[in-house]
């Protein structure tokens, strides 16, 4: 008899208090993308990355600026070539700075979707998180459930034994007594 009610009790019985639903995000290599992205372009878009690669650098800056200075010096100390204001060399510096700015912008804009790639990937991994913060919030919340369940059974079948509230007191208090002292009082004065 006991052994069925046993069973019956133990099939009753959840055997997980909570199902965890997992958030479908994977992590990405956000780094292999792009470089693959970037390998499958076409040919206008790897001349756009590769010109503002060596134009948005420093040293492509130091290069202009030495030119500028040494046709400034020339003109001035070797031949007249150019008089002033110098409108050969505006000529020369500025006509090539429309396409250029072009194809930096182009090249820019390629080189961007690194940046939009991390930022979907951040917001990915950010919403995974919140759902996991979630998903252990509603676990925490079953456990508290089924925490003060068992403790209201407990509490209901010593009440049921004829341990008093005292009693029951100085048990949860911690302090170790021995089953004499659980005793009722009248038990106690009458021995």
């Amino acid at each position: 008899m006991a052994e069925k009610s046993a069973q019956t009790i133990s099939q009753e019985q959840p055997h997980h208090l909570f199902q965890h639903t997992p958030h479908p995000h994977q992590p990405r290599n956000v780094n292999l993308i792009f470089e693959a992205e970037k390998a499958a372009g076409n040919f206008n878009q790897k001349v756009a990355v590769g010109m503002t690669s060596v134009f948005q650098a420093m040293p492509t800056f130091w290069l202009i600026m030495l030119w500028i200075v040494l046709w400034i010096l020339a003109n001035a100390t070797i031949a007249h070539f150019d008089p002033l204001p110098w409108p050969l060399l505006l000529a020369l510096a500025s006509v090539p700075q429309l396409p250029l700015m072009i194809v930096i912008m182009v090249g820019q804009g390629l080189l961007g979707r690194k940046q939009e790639l991390q930022s979907e990937e951040q917001y990915n991994t950010t919403m995974k998180t919140y759902h996991d913060i979630e998903q252990i919030i509603a676990h925490l919340s079953v456990q508290d459930e089924e925490i003060l369940k068992q403790t209201r059974m407990i509490v209901h079948l010593l009440k049921t034994s004829g341990i008093s509230p005292e009693q029951l007191q100085i048990v949860q208090e911690g302090k170790n007594v021995t089953i004499e002292e659980t005793k009722p009082l009248s038990t106690n004065a009458g021995s």
